[in-house]
């Protein structure tokens, strides 16, 4: 190692207190975090793009340092879908060190995973105080029944107003109006049951019609729109 002359003239001292890294809270436990290998949780990233078109939601179950199980949604960019097919494959079985400095192709993916890597080696994981953390495929949790992420999708003008065409329940099928065309509640249909219902053999009409459900005064209304054709 080579040092300045400034540094070589100076006279050596002593170093008083060193207590190491304070402790973070991971999975149950306080950790005083050394190597890479110390961190574990389960916790999520967001990130964006340099045009900021598009978002991802990265998910990472981190045991000994490893990412064991990822979960990569993305939204707003088709190019991005594709590149989180690839971050799937690329991710699980790397330290989080190593993801961190992986290409990832997308920068909303790269940009999501800092932060995860941020969050987590402070101690901001969702399994923080969980005792052992989660199992295996508790990412999955996240997209219920049907195994579809949840999205929103609300489109409106001052002119025209409100449109829900996606909400956690589902498609939007209508949307219900009172009498001052003030929005009181909607029905929907859940795609990702109707299609595991489809693919289980059951009738796709059948299948429609047992998913479809309604939200808010629903019932109530004097006029019922599609918010996609009207």
């Amino acid at each position: 190692m080579n040092y300045s002359r400034e540094v070589e003239h100076m006279c050596p001292l002593t170093k008083g207190c060193n207590h190491g890294p304070a402790p973070i809270p991971e999975e149950g436990k306080w950790v005083k975090a050394y190597e890479i290998t110390d961190i574990s949780g389960l916790t999520h990233g967001v990130g964006w793009c340099a045009p900021q078109q598009g978002t991802c939601k990265l998910t990472l179950n981190i045991k000994n340092g490893i990412i064991e199980e990822a979960l990569v949604e993305t939204i707003g960019c088709s190019g991005m879908t594709h590149s989180a097919a690839m971050a799937g494959e690329i991710l699980p079985g790397k330290t989080i060190l190593e993801a961190l400095n992986t290409d990832l192709v997308c920068d909303a993916i790269n940009v999501a995973m800092r932060e995860l890597f941020l969050q987590i080696v402070y101690g901001r994981s969702q399994t923080a105080f969980s005792d052992d953390g989660l199992p295996i495929g508790a990412g999955l949790e996240d997209l219920g029944k049907g195994l579809r992420s949840m999205t929103g999708t609300i489109f409106s003008t001052k002119a025209k107003g409100v449109r829900y065409l996606e909400l956690t329940e589902g498609y939007i099928l209508k949307l219900a109006l009172d009498a001052n065309n003030e929005v009181i509640g909607y029905q929907f249909v859940r795609l990702g049951k109707m299609l595991e219902d489809i693919r289980h053999g059951k009738d796709p009409k059948e299948a429609f019609e047992k998913n479809i459900g309604t939200y808010g005064r629903f019932d109530e209304a004097v006029k019922y729109i599609d918010p996609r054709e009207e």
